[in-house]
């Protein structure tokens, strides 16, 4: 019996949130362990489907740096990373978009789907939604994203599942591999999203000392960012986290993927989980 009851507190509990949020649209980026471990994806895939049922708009990006660094590794090609960004060569280009879009992108589409979404797998190239040029080569940095474009898939009740290469500018150019973090904060910032959640294989912002931060301003974050405290593919997280507050998006926040139903915990209880990102 008392199982079952704080089961029921547990449901009280997240009703407040499932008012607060109902009709307003969250994207999550996608990656790490999440993305990777079975028990986890279907975890994921749950979570993202409970959203939807209870009025929820869900837009998810997805990563998938260490399937293209295998890949490449294989393939005898050398990565090279810069401030936890990859530096995309003509010769990986081709490679990133296959293992992103051909192969990430359609596994998570299948696996929401799976579990009664209605998820629909794009990339930027997809009717020229999201256009980039070069930062370094073939990484590139976004020039333009049209969010009428996603807002219409979410208005027909679709969950749209970006893969992060964006449309380059002439005739058969094979696009930029874009950083997930910044894509995800940059649609966040053109659909006027409620809040953006980053998930992680980290419990969030760990401290050198061991300090778990449960919420940091953006001086702080700059700060942790000098000492080294806060270092490579977390740098590009907190600033897309930041960039998006700037744009208007209402709450940011950096979560533990590596635990099950980690959207669920951090969207409807009053602790939430993870660090929140404040200007």
């Amino acid at each position: 019996m008392k199982r079952k009851v704080k089961r029921v507190e547990t449901l009280l509990e997240a009703i407040p949130y499932i008012k607060k949020f109902r009709g307003k649209t969250i994207v999550i980026k996608y990656g790490g362990s999440a993305q990777i471990k079975g028990e986890l994806k279907e975890s994921f895939a749950s979570d993202v489907v409970m959203l939807a049922m209870v009025g929820i708009k869900v837009v998810v990006v997805h990563g998938g740096g260490k399937r293209i660094t295998q890949l490449l590794t294989q393939l005898g090609i050398t990565t090279q990373f810069e401030d936890g960004v990859r530096v995309t060569t003509e010769e990986s280009i081709r490679i990133a978009e296959m293992v992103l879009s051909g192969e990430i992108n359609k596994e998570i589409v299948h696996n929401l789907n799976l579990h009664g979404a209605k998820a629909i797998g794009i990339n930027g190239k997809d009717m020229n939604f999201m256009r980039g040029c070069s930062l370094k080569g073939f990484t590139g940095e976004i020039v333009d994203i049209d969010g009428e474009f996603i807002n219409r898939l979410l208005n027909e009740q679709l969950i749209p599942v970006i893969a992060p290469i964006a449309a380059g500018e002439e005739l058969s150019h094979p696009g930029y591999n874009i950083n997930a973090d910044i894509v995800a904060s940059r649609v966040a910032r053109a659909i006027e999203a409620e809040k953006v959640v980053f998930l992680t294989d980290t419990p969030g912002i760990v401290g050198k000392n061991g300090l778990f931060f449960p919420e940091l301003t953006q001086r702080e974050v700059e700060k942790l960012i000098m000492d080294g405290t806060i270092s490579g593919g977390m740098i590009p997280k907190v600033k897309s986290a930041i960039e998006a507050l700037k744009g208007g998006v209402k709450s940011a926040h950096i979560i533990d993927g590596r635990i099950e139903h980690a959207l669920l915990l951090e969207l409807f209880t009053d602790d939430g989980i993870g660090t929140a990102i404040h200007l």
